[in-house]
């Protein structure tokens, strides 16, 4: 690379701003994901994805030191982590990795809803309880949460008010879950997340 451009307002005004900018969406990206797999177990992901995540860290931390008088690369690097946070958020949730327990507490029948969600290879427990207005059916069901925006039109094609709750599972051991879609491009990172299912 020509030595002028390299010693130019360009390059150390325009450039280096949006390498580190761009690095720093790279690793926030990474290190988001990264908390996330510690969080839902993928213990053996997680490291891999650490590493890069430093790597990539001291490339942009080590272009503003270099750079320390110029103000624009402060504004960079804190653009990159913000975007990177956005960013690795939104990756996360396409990926849907991990498990849930989806929670209906419900007065209405339930026979017909729970041979239907049955039906669609979801393993369901339901018990009956007593609620502030009377009887009413509590459902547990464990899926993965790729499953979770099929399962909320079920529940909201049975009852448009019914009041659910998600929480997230850091693991399960055993249980009935729907076929897996191997047409998902981030299936590979699910499989570090071991158990045992029956399915249909």
């Amino acid at each position: 690379m020509d030595v002028g451009f390299l010693s130019s307002d360009l390059f150390t005004f325009g450039l280096i701003p949006v390498l580190i900018f761009l690095a720093r969406i790279c690793d926030v990206s990474i290190g988001t994901i990264r908390y996330i797999m510690i969080s839902r177990g993928f213990k053996f992901i997680a490291p891999v994805f650490g590493f890069f995540e430093v790597t990539i860290w001291l490339l942009a931390i080590g272009q503003v030191m270099a750079n320390i008088t110029n103000p624009i690369c402060y504004i960079a690097y804190g653009a990159g982590f913000a975007a990177g946070t956005y960013i690795g958020m939104e990756l996360e949730e396409r990926m849907k990795l991990g498990m849930a327990i989806i929670r209906l507490i419900t007065p209405l029948p339930t026979e017909d809803f729970i041979a239907r969600l049955r039906q669609y290879g979801y393993g369901v427990t339901n018990i009956t309880a007593q609620g502030a207005n009377g009887e009413v059916t509590i459902i547990f069901m464990v899926v993965k949460r790729a499953k979770i925006p099929h399962l909320a039109i079920l529940i909201r094609d049975f009852n448009p008010h019914a009041f659910y709750t998600i929480e997230d599972v850091r693991s399960a051991s055993e249980g009935i879950y729907p076929i897996e879609d191997k047409n998902n491009p981030f299936s590979i990172f699910k499989r570090p997340f071991l158990f045992i299912g029956k399915r249909k």
